[in-house]
């Protein structure tokens, strides 16, 4: 779990957000059951652990995301459905811990179901998480960082507007080896230009 000197000062907590299609609000231990559902899917873990997550790890996952929303006022939202109302998978802004080097920063992230992708539901996310990121918590940068070898994600990045800046190198642990990263970044005004010219 990050702590307060690794993630960057913020203007204000992080509100719940609804999307045109989704809603995305902090992580609640009764979420447990549908997030297992999705996490273990081998293809939502695929980066970086190639299998699905135990229902244990999923747990021990939404611990630690309860954890960061308490311990820095944002995390990631789990991502429900507005029509259904079925939570799909996760999206949002966290602490990128496991690269030290670039600390303090936030990262935009996501990960969904197979059973929708291809649908559009990272973007629409990711680009509501940078809206806040960018009012709301007051930040100057975002980045995201996909693995070199996981092209879908990369290009979700390229779709939000941020700029491949280089390749980094991730410390692997005990759950994986040795990874490599694309660091992607995009800062608030390049943002908010792109946004103003899609609303033209």
């Amino acid at each position: 779990m990050p702590t307060r000197d690794q993630a960057p000062p913020i203007a204000a907590p992080l509100p719940e957000v609804q999307t045109d299609r989704l809603d995305l609000r902090r992580f609640r231990r009764d979420d447990l059951d549908e997030l297992a559902g999705v996490f273990a899917h081998p293809e939502v873990w695929e980066f970086p652990y190639g299998r699905g997550f135990t229902r244990a790890e999923t747990e021990f996952f939404l611990e630690l995301q309860i954890a960061e929303w308490d311990e820095v006022g944002f995390g990631c939202s789990v991502a429900r459905t507005i029509e259904g109302g079925r939570i799909i998978g996760y999206v949002g802004l966290s602490v990128p811990t496991f690269l030290p080097e670039i600390l303090p920063a936030v990262e935009v992230g996501w990960r969904f179901s197979p059973t929708v992708w291809g649908r559009g539901f990272a973007t629409e996310g990711a680009t509501a998480a940078l809206d806040q990121a960018f009012t709301t918590l007051g930040l100057d940068v975002v980045c995201s960082v996909p693995q070199a070898d996981n092209p879908p994600s990369a290009r979700v990045a390229e779709r939000l507007g941020m700029s491949l800046t280089r390749k980094v190198r991730i410390s692997g642990n005990d759950q994986r080896g040795d990874l490599v990263g694309l660091l992607y970044e995009i800062e608030r005004d390049t943002w908010h230009q792109a946004r103003r010219r899609s609303d033209a």
